[in-house]
């Protein structure tokens, strides 16, 4: 007799008391990872290899140079953060929501209070921006996935 065969014994290992914690724990460490590769792949081949100081003094070059690449990189995250939420705390909403935006908006209040002297007003609102359509299209493509 295993100690899953008493009754109340919960159905796997990870499920006792915390588990809806460590449920968002690993959904925000998989999110953090995910934000730490595609923000270095970012820095590394867009930053590095096709931006130049003339591509970046028009709107449309820093549009396609650093705020639709960073929209992908919070999609991402905020997609892999919600991917490894597991059932059943991801049909909480509320909970579920927690564990997609979480990074993201972390990753914004940090990039934020580090770099405020230095923000402009265009930069401010599309910074924003970004952080609301990647983690839209982000939780969008995680929940298309599931059904």
């Amino acid at each position: 007799m295993t100690r899953y065969d008493y009754p109340r014994a919960p159905a796997r290992r990870d499920d006792g008391g915390g588990a809806p914690v460590f449920a968002l724990m690993r959904a925000w460490a998989a999110g953090i990872v995910m934000l730490l590769i595609t923000e270095y792949l970012q820095a590394t081949l867009v930053y590095d290899h096709l931006a130049s100081e003339e591509k970046l003094e028009t709107f449309v070059g820093r549009l396609l140079l650093i705020h639709l690449p960073n929209a992908t990189c919070i999609a991402v995250a905020a997609w892999a953060a919600g991917r490894v939420h597991r059932e059943p705390y991801r049909d909480a909403t509320a909970q579920h929501l927690t564990a997609v935006l979480a990074v993201p908006v972390a990753a914004q209040a940090l990039n934020m209070s580090l770099q405020w002297q230095d923000l402009a007003a265009e930069g401010l609102l599309m910074s924003n921006a970004v952080l609301v359509v990647g983690c839209v299209t982000g939780y969008a493509a995680e929940r298309l996935q599931e059904d």
